[in-house]
């Protein structure tokens, strides 16, 4: 297979390369690759669920229903000498 990159991704590899963090591009391949793999992977073996947003993860909280009032309070102001 014949990969052509960008001249900023070659220098990215190379810069990687020449601080020793790998010793050579088939090491920066691996570690992108198994990176690309565990953040794609479900954390269990079941089917990938989909994102959620904020606000429907705050709805399925195991706190939801509870009557916590989690606003914030309104900043009353405060009166200042100029």
């Amino acid at each position: 297979m014949t990969i052509e990159l960008k001249p900023e991704q070659e220098r990215i590899i190379q810069e990687e390369i020449r601080s020793g963090h790998f010793r050579n591009i088939d090491e920066v391949l691996d570690h992108a690759l198994a990176a690309l793999r565990e953040k794609s992977a479900p954390l269990d073996s079941g089917p990938r669920k989909p994102r959620k947003n904020f606000a429907q993860f705050l709805m399925e909280s195991p706190l939801a229903g509870s009557g916590l009032d989690l606003e914030r309070d309104k900043d009353p102001g405060r009166d200042i000498e100029l």
